[in-house]
């Protein structure tokens, strides 16, 4: 049987390496992406279409996954099953915050809650507005977490890890219709727009320094783990941390 995918935020870095995947994988697949920005989202969708395999085919749909109102849009725009749901949109948002002076209460509380509505109310209401279209018994959702959830980051960190305790909940709601539900966690990746191309060449040394590997992750990185708890032979993993940072964080 063939599926469909459906990556959030796939018009950029991570989110377009996991759409790439399943484009050139998945013969006769459809891999749906999302975005808020519509010259990424058409670009990606023109690029992904040039790479597909035999029969599969790419749709493009702007939504912002924050908004209600939109996702019920885009659920009446999807197909009338979802295998495989990648809840991939967000990022931290304190860096395009104007940052807060320590006086201006409301001005942190608007800031804390911009990242844990980008990166863990986004997924929440993503995944509960298309609970409806999952494939049951074999239906697969992957949320992409941050090794910020265990090494801290602000509110960033705090939404990460708010995630990955949602999604133990989200596992057991799931598990009963054949469906996983785990989270891939990267540590520092290329290739991506996250820090903004603001971050200083002695951060990135240090961070690539922490792993083991000796080397930053790239967004393919991510894209492999997410294929493999995609994939059949990850039907009994549900409810778990997939960390994929080269040993920056070593967990048990």
């Amino acid at each position: 049987m063939t599926r469909t995918i459906l990556v959030t935020g796939g018009g950029t870095g991570i989110g377009l390496a996991i759409a790439r995947h399943f484009v050139t994988a998945e013969p006769g697949a459809s891999v749906v992406i999302t975005g808020r920005r519509p010259e990424p989202l058409s670009r990606a969708a023109a690029e992904l279409t040039g790479r597909a395999a035999d029969g599969v085919t790419v749709v493009a749909e702007s939504c912002d996954h924050t908004d209600p109102g939109a996702l019920l849009r885009l659920r009446e725009r999807l197909p009338g099953r979802i295998d495989v749901l990648v809840n991939n949109a967000g990022g931290n948002t304190d860096f395009d915050a104007e940052g807060a002076e320590e006086s201006d209460l409301a001005a942190y509380a608007r800031d804390f809650r911009a990242n844990l509505d980008a990166n863990l109310v986004s997924a929440a209401l993503t995944t509960r507005a298309l609970a409806g279209l999952l494939a049951d018994g074999g239906g697969a959702v992957v949320q992409i977490g941050s090794i910020a959830a265990d090494q801290g980051a602000g509110s960033y960190g705090a939404a990460k890890a708010g995630l990955v305790a949602w999604n133990i909940s989200l596992a057991g709601e799931l598990g009963g219709r054949g469906i996983t539900a785990n989270v891939v966690s990267p540590g520092y990746t290329t290739e991506t727009e996250f820090f903004r191309d603001r971050l200083p060449d002695e951060r990135r040394d240090a961070l690539v320094a922490a792993t083991a590997t000796g080397r930053a992750g790239t967004p393919a990185d991510i894209a492999g783990a997410v294929a493999f708890l995609s994939s059949p032979a990850a039907r009994h993993i549900t409810g778990q941390v997939l960390h994929v940072n080269g040993g920056a964080h070593k967990a048990r």
